[in-house]
């Protein structure tokens, strides 16, 4: 059976992109006739376009592992900086801390947010990567519920109530962006 090699230190990340891939609950590392296996890896992150930068990463990590790869770009813009801090937002999280992210719009009425997922697949070695992406729209709130996974405590998807953090974990991998670019991966990678 193929195997793809899954670009993530972050084991909360890894059981929820496995939790959604997974097609039964016996093959929790298998989509289709692939099994999924994951390694971190320290890859150079360029400046530019969230495209540019999975493109980058796909391909970096494909040259590394020597063969099939997925690797993940995460965003969260905000509708009043024009989708900044996008990309780079693990940075802004990191030197800010979520309550400083939320503290960047106290001054602007329009709180609204993207978040968005672009999974990169390269086959191998100089193949050509494949994007998917997922977004999903919502709002920037005050921190609720637990902050061990990023940006999930500030982040409260459009018709609910509570944020990513609050949320169930089946709901929430039922409808967040990282959910809609896994879906359109998922497809592809079972029609292979």
């Amino acid at each position: 059976m193929p195997q793809i090699t899954f670009v993530t230190g972050n084991a909360n990340k890894l059981k929820e992109v496995l939790a959604i891939l997974s097609t039964s609950e016996e093959a929790l590392t298998q989509v289709g006739n692939f099994s999924i296996t994951n390694q971190a890896i320290d890859l150079d992150e360029v400046q530019g376009t969230i495209d540019e930068v999975t493109i980058h990463k796909a391909k970096s990590a494909a040259e590394i592992i020597g063969g099939p790869v997925l690797v993940e770009d995460t965003c969260l813009g905000f509708t009043a900086f024009n989708d900044l801090p996008g990309p780079y937002i693990k940075w802004f999280v990191k030197s800010l801390g979520l309550a400083g992210i939320v503290d960047m719009l106290y001054k602007f009425e329009d709180k609204g947010a993207r978040a968005i997922t672009t999974i990169g697949y390269c086959e191998g070695p100089g193949q050509e990567v494949k994007l998917f992406q997922g977004i999903t729209e919502g709002k920037i709130v005050s921190s609720r519920g637990p902050t061990n996974f990023g940006w999930d405590s500030i982040f409260e998807p459009n018709g609910y109530d509570q944020t990513y953090a609050e949320m169930d974990k089946l709901v929430k991998n039922g409808l967040s962006h990282r959910y809609k670019a896994l879906a359109k991966l998922k497809e592809y990678l079972l029609s292979q």
